[in-house]
């Protein structure tokens, strides 16, 4: 018996009361997934980020995106007020980035960033060169590994098992680039594993940050090989094993970055390679759907078990 004014008005109230409730159910059920879901032994530990340019008949369009993913990351450290430490910077000679390595600090990096390892694609029209005049897409790759690094790592490492080798630094880092030996190469002999630090003057303080990610590197082994044997059968817990999986494409001609593994097409790579609000909004998207995978599997693990006991 209401007239058409009562009506809008009452639904107005009636939406921003369901829009209020929703998200009062949406924290709560995070809440109850993350009770639910025990927390990863290694979610508070800070992180190693390496970053490596793939390859394309594309010219350089694998080292500029690899350079843009870098500094992604980078300011991403920055918005949530973590420290970013580059122990490594290897630029391309055309420009953009060969390789690169970080050590990343702060509250939870692991947990924010253990699901962007793996391989990140880019489609894009090359700025220069005869691509760019023919305005021909060219596809490029680039992959990310993500390490967490405990504060105490006990791995032993035997010095007898070092190859340590120095070297002049290559990347941008003041005058003393290219004039002493203070970058360090160590090579781990048993499994081959090589590691780099050329960011600080010193070559000390050079070779115990190498160190420090050698034995992270070792650790990571250990770690791969209990992930293995628990691995879960999940569509985006596999995804973290394999870092040559594709697990995000930037197409730049459609202006879209979509996540594979759960089917997310987030606009404006712009607001993404910032490295803020955007793409903390799609770790947290893929933080939640893990959430409801992991619960999801409990859940049915605990029916399987309640209907083997009958």
């Amino acid at each position: 018996e209401l007239d058409r004014r009562d009506e809008k008005q009452l639904l107005e109230l009636a939406l921003e009361e369901k829009e209020t409730l929703d998200k009062k159910i949406n924290t709560l059920c995070r809440k109850l997934f993350q009770l639910l879901v025990p927390e990863g032994k290694y979610d508070r530990s800070h992180a190693i980020l390496e970053v490596t340019a793939g390859r394309t008949t594309g010219g350089d369009i694998c080292q500029q995106f690899t350079q843009e993913i870098f500094e992604m990351y980078q300011n991403y450290a920055d918005y949530k007020g973590w420290t970013f430490d580059i122990v490594n910077y290897v630029p391309a000679e055309i420009g953009g980035l060969h390789h690169a390595a970080a050590r990343i600090s702060g509250g939870d990096v692991y947990r924010h960033l253990k699901y962007e390892g793996g391989t990140h694609r880019v489609q894009r029209i090359p700025e220069t060169g005869m691509s760019s005049r023919m305005q021909r897409i060219h596809t490029g790759t680039m992959s990310v590994i993500v390490l967490p690094q405990p504060e105490e790592v006990d791995v032993k490492v035997d010095p007898k098992d070092l190859r340590v080798d120095t070297f002049r630094a290559k990347g941008a880092g003041g005058q003393h680039v290219n004039k002493t030996d203070s970058a360090v190469r160590i090579v781990h002999l048993p499994t081959g594993l090589t590691v780099e630090c050329q960011q600080e003057r010193s070559q000390q303080v050079n070779k115990e940050i190498a160190l420090q990610t050698l034995r992270a590197k070792l650790y990571q082994q250990i770690l791969e090989k209990q992930l293995s044997q628990e691995q879960s059968s999940r569509k985006l817990q596999l995804g973290t094993r394999a870092q040559s999986e594709r697990i995000r494409t930037y197409n730049f001609t459609q202006d879209r970055v979509t996540d594979h593994r759960i089917s997310y097409d987030a606009r404006s790579i712009k607001e993404i390679l910032n490295g803020k609000e955007a793409l903390d909004k799609l770790i947290n998207r893929l933080l939640e759907f893990a959430e409801v995978e992991a619960v999801t599997e409990y859940l049915e693990n605990l029916q399987a078990l309640e209907g083997g006991s009958c």
